[in-house]
């Protein structure tokens, strides 16, 4: 399945929130350096989703605040 993904990095609050079907909120406290923030969005995902992290998978956006992710 893939989703499409809007991240906000650097809340306060960290959360997944679902849109709709294929459309989510992830928010992060990480700051968008070296790939950190797309890291702790993966462990958010995998925790939401519950399965483990090398089932989530970044597709496009890798430096873009909207992303597609692909759940096995």
């Amino acid at each position: 399945m893939k989703i499409s993904v809007s991240v906000k990095t650097r809340s306060k609050k960290e959360s997944v929130e679902k849109q709709d079907d294929t459309a989510y909120v992830v928010r992060v406290n990480t700051p968008p350096v070296d790939g950190k923030a797309n890291e702790r969005v993966v462990e958010l995902l995998a925790d939401h989703f519950q399965i483990s992290k090398s089932s989530v998978q970044l597709l496009s956006g890798h430096k873009s605040k909207k992303k597609v992710f692909e759940i096995k």
